[in-house]
């Protein structure tokens, strides 16, 4: 079953307002320069929301890349609400269909079907997140059950917290546009990143690796290593690959308050590699990816 129209409403009031509110704020730079204030606020909020997404949302929630306390649980899930990419389970659900089936028939956002689709469209044409099949063991924890009912208010704490301490401007700045900006970054993962870039393992998807977007959405962009190796808590595999979230969880590790970090022995990555000759098609069996997590995790 689809969307119900008020559903739809909803959607482009949330996909429509960050754009129109951008555009605004680029209007108001020919009157009045951003002051220091909202500026900060623009880029703490998008540092912080977006690992709430990268860290948050994808590593710890959909792949379970690692584990941690509550506190630390708490602390991600509520930053990744609030950079209103919808519910957690929701978002777990989705993104772990993309894996069953990417760049495949049921792939939600497959470039296969267009850029914008991947980008923005797939958002109103998708059905609703299937959690009994793809999420029901995030549906039993009582930590996610939480932030997934509490969705909106902590959008609208995100909203608050930049008026509270820079009225209209932070806002504005803090607010609508950090949203806009942290989404279409999130959202050129499925985009982007499934068109343009390098593909140095032999998987069957069309995932890419792409340097602009590894830095803008702090190491999602180093997608085709991630679908290579999907529970890896650490997508940039070298130096040359910037992961900022990466270095977060290596500093949360040592702190001790994250432990059990996922990553691929070296053996498993080389026998993945794609070697010269190697065919752009379906690999062999032993470079099929293990760790793709299965419909009900």
């Amino acid at each position: 079953m689809g969307r119900t129209w008020r559903g739809h409403i909803v959607l482009l009031i949330f996909v429509i307002a960050p754009l129109v509110g951008t555009a605004y704020a680029m209007y108001t730079l020919w009157a009045r320069m951003i002051g220091w204030t909202e500026l900060s606020l623009f880029f703490v909020l998008y540092l912080m929301t977006g690992m709430g997404i990268t860290i948050g949302y994808h590593r710890m929630l959909t792949h379970r890349s690692f584990e941690s306390s509550n506190v630390v649980r708490a602390i991600f899930l509520m930053l990744g609400s609030m950079a209103v990419q919808g519910r957690a389970i929701d978002w777990a659900a989705n993104h772990l269909k993309h894996h069953a089936h990417a760049d495949e028939e049921g792939d939600p956002h497959s470039p296969l079907e267009g850029l914008f689709h991947a980008h923005v469209g797939w958002l109103f044409k998708a059905p609703p997140a299937d959690r009994e099949r793809y999420a029901k063991k995030l549906t039993q924890d009582p930590l996610i059950s939480f932030f997934d009912r509490t969705f909106l208010l902590w959008v609208v704490v995100g909203m608050v917290i930049p008026y509270l301490i820079a009225g209209w401007h932070g806002l504005l700045w803090g607010g609508l546009v950090r949203i806009a900006v942290v989404n279409h970054v999130t959202w050129a993962v499925n985009s982007v990143c499934h068109r343009f870039g390098d593909r140095p393992f032999a998987i069957k998807d069309e995932s890419r690796n792409n340097l602009l977007i590894g830095l803008l959405a702090f190491g999602e962009g180093w997608h085709h290593n991630h679908h290579a190796f999907p529970a890896m808590a650490y997508h940039g595999m070298n130096w040359r690959q910037f992961d900022i979230s990466a270095i977060v969880l290596r500093l949360l590790a040592r702190l001790k308050l994250i432990w059990n970090v996922k990553m691929p022995s070296p053996d498993l990555v080389e026998r993945r590699r794609r070697k010269p000759g190697d065919p752009p098609g379906v690999p062999s069996a032993s470079k099929q990816p293990s760790a793709n997590p299965q419909p009900g995790d």
